[in-house]
Order: C-alpha cells, then structure tokens, then sequence
C-alpha cells in the first residue's frame, strides 16, 4: 500500500465512524402514553371507578335520607339511579375527553407529516 492510499482510506473510514455516531447520537423517539397497553388499561380502570363511585354516593346518600326519615329504602332506590345516572355521566364525558385528545394528537402527526 502507497502512503497516498493511505490518508484517503483512513478518512473514507472516519467518514463512516462519524456517520454510524451520528445516526446512533439521534434522539430518540418519543412513545405516545395512548397508544400503550397499560394506559388503555388505567383509562377502563378510571371508567369503572367513576360508575362506581356514582353508585357509592348515591347509595349513601339514600341510606343516609332513609335513615333520617325512618322511611321505606323508597331514598335508597332512588338515589342509587341518581348515582348510576351521573356515574354513566361522568364516564360518558372521560370518553369524549379522550376520543379529544386522540383527535388532536392524529392531526398533529398528519400536519408534520405534510410538512416533511
């Protein structure tokens, strides 16, 4: 091998040293929470908890007016609806919030798509 040979090898090389670095030194990719499995699952979670906890209160709320006015459980009956009824309510309203958010985020990742 020549010494001209050489330097040209030796920077062809290092050309693709500082290429390899450079595609490992990218910064990596961002994971939308979302669209994994576990938050899927705390977003089912948070639904149940919320029907529940409707329930919860309106049952002790009817409880609690059954036993002040020593009546029938005619309270707790329907308190109980009440309680469904805002619980469904409430999760009604975690769903839109998150199909919002979906939305946002699939728009997002279309206009940098276009503007690449």
């Amino acid at each position: 091998m020549s010494d001209d040979q050489k330097p040209a090898d030796d920077a062809a090389r290092l050309a693709a040293l500082e290429a390899k670095l450079a595609a490992r030194r990218k910064a990596p990719e961002v994971k939308n929470h979302s669209e994994e499995h576990y938050s899927q699952a705390q977003l089912a979670w948070r639904m149940v908890i919320e029907l529940v906890a409707g329930l919860a209160i309106g049952f002790g709320i009817g409880y609690g007016l059954d036993s002040l006015f020593g009546t029938t459980p005619i309270f707790l009956v329907l308190f109980i609806f009440f309680g469904l009824a805002a619980g469904v309510k409430t999760m009604l309203r975690s769903a839109q919030e998150v199909q919002r958010k979906q939305l946002e985020a699939s728009s997002e990742q279309e206009g940098e798509q276009r503007g690449d």
